[in-house]
């Protein structure tokens, strides 16, 4: 059985692997990844390794609302050593622009 420390450890690693991927996820009406644009609220991962994502969506209404967190899951569920992932999507607090990375507002040119 792994210690405390390994089992930090491992979630550590696991849970870059998922904001490795969450990069690799791209909004599709402003050209910037899900985890950068501030989408992505928390990674939960469970000591049996079970991952949940707490995301928003830039709007409501937004036109991949159900496709995107489809994609979301299959994608994180598919990081090794993930053995299930579910997406929670919520909208408290609202997403504005404040959430992006710097790096996102300097692609944009918001900076």
């Amino acid at each position: 059985m792994a210690s405390a420390e390994d089992l930090i450890s491992i979630k550590k690693k696991i849970e870059y692997k998922i904001i490795n991927v969450l990069k690799a996820i791209f909004d599709p009406e402003i050209p910037v990844d899900i985890y950068e644009l501030g989408l992505i609220y928390e990674i939960k991962i469970s000591d049996l390794f079970n991952v949940e994502i707490i995301m928003t969506l830039t709007s409501p209404n937004c036109p991949v609302a159900e496709s995107m967190p489809k994609e979301v899951e299959d994608k994180v569920g598919e990081v090794h050593g993930v053995e299930s992932s579910k997406v929670n999507i919520v909208f408290d607090p609202p997403w504005d622009k404040d959430m992006m990375s710097e790096e996102a507002k300097l692609d944009l040119g918001m900076i």
